[in-house]
């Protein structure tokens, strides 16, 4: 289910987080899911286990997942736990650190805005195909 790309510049455990976000977000983990060991992904990801606790510590911290005392981690679903400034808060960072990147590659607003309607009609296809 997870992929690690070792070219990537982004860190390993972000990666790992980055998926796992996705995956409930599309409706491939749904609340209530446990997620692999640590030790058995770090052993499918070929991964340091500190890097997949490093994912997973970050996960239970924004409350994608929750950990049952010698049962693993589980899936909370969307976070609609979280208060809704909270939300709106994770959101602005979260399109802060994606405007910094593309100006950095030298994208315009107009090129943002296009990039960001055609991932959101991306996402909604892939969400109405499951």
């Amino acid at each position: 289910m997870f992929r690690i790309q070792l070219q990537s510049p982004e860190p390993i455990f972000q990666q790992l987080v980055t998926q796992v976000k996705e995956a409930v977000s599309q409706g491939q983990l749904v609340e209530g899911d446990k997620l692999p060991s640590v030790r058995e992904l770090a052993r499918q990801l070929a991964v340091n286990p500190n890097t997949v606790v490093k994912a997973f510590d970050l996960l239970e911290h924004e409350g994608v997942i929750f950990r049952r005392q010698g049962a693993g981690c589980f899936v909370t679903g969307k976070t609609t736990n979280l208060a809704l400034g909270e939300r709106r808060k994770r959101l602005a960072q979260a399109m802060d650190e994606a405007v910094a990147q593309a100006t950095f590659l030298g994208f315009d607003a107009e090129a943002m805005r296009t990039a960001l309607e055609e991932q959101i009609r991306r996402n909604e296809a892939k969400r109405a195909g499951n």
